[in-house]
């Protein structure tokens, strides 16, 4: 058994797309920029919100100036409706309350800023539901760079031999190898099976329910 389970948070344990591009558009058409589809988000979220705005900003307004302004405003209009139709996957509190029974300590490292970060579990996922949760804070580079990762097993006094990387990306996958952990990849997320296997990932889930047994019957 795995003694810490560290989650993605948006494609993994929450459906955010829809108000991730909620917000985004609006943001871009109050500048009068073109805005896109909310299936295309799944290809821009990821790699935290600065990336996120210089993806969606039309070429030649990409500029340091452009992306801070977009993503200033893209945080105010997100604050305000980033539980609009945000979700957990189906199954998803059922897995962490039983992983969490079987003696598996459960945390967040998400890209997302770590105020809506802890905004978010906390109002969908409830308060204690998770050991520790950690979104983008200033200072610290983003996935898939491993130092939140790091970060987190120090504060819960965890080894690399007893931790598992839970995702949905190729980022995922690359923060868990790049940390030295393996990584079980949802198939439910934005981005799908190829991507997880084009990156290595270790062990694929289909549902919830898979991500217990792989953790929990793991010989750590």
């Amino acid at each position: 058994m795995y003694k810490l389970a560290i989650f993605d948070l948006d494609g993994t344990l929450v459906n955010s797309l829809g108000d991730l591009a909620d917000a985004v558009n609006a943001a871009l058409a109050e500048r009068g920029y073109p805005t896109h589809s909310e299936d295309s988000y799944r290809y821009m979220v990821g790699n935290g919100a600065a990336r996120l705005c210089e993806r969606a900003l039309p070429e030649g307004h990409r500029s340091a100036e452009d992306i801070a302004s977009l993503q200033r405003r893209f945080g105010e209009i997100y604050h305000g409706c980033c539980l609009v139709r945000t979700r957990p996957y189906e199954g998803i509190p059922e897995l962490i309350k039983r992983l969490r029974e079987a003696g598996v300590r459960c945390a967040v490292a998400s890209n997302k800023p770590d105020s809506f970060s802890k905004e978010i579990v906390l109002a969908l996922l409830g308060e204690g539901s998770f050991d520790l949760v950690m979104g983008k804070r200033e200072g610290v580079p983003t996935k898939p760079d491993p130092e939140i990762v790091y970060d987190i097993m120090k504060a819960l006094g965890a080894e690399k031999s007893g931790t598992v990387f839970i995702g949905d990306s190729c980022v995922d996958v690359q923060t868990a190898h790049n940390a030295g952990l393996p990584c079980i990849g949802c198939l439910w997320g934005f981005r799908g099976e190829a991507e997880l296997r084009e990156n290595g990932c270790d062990m694929l889930a289909g549902s919830p329910e898979e991500i217990y047994g792989l953790a929990v019957m793991h010989n750590a």
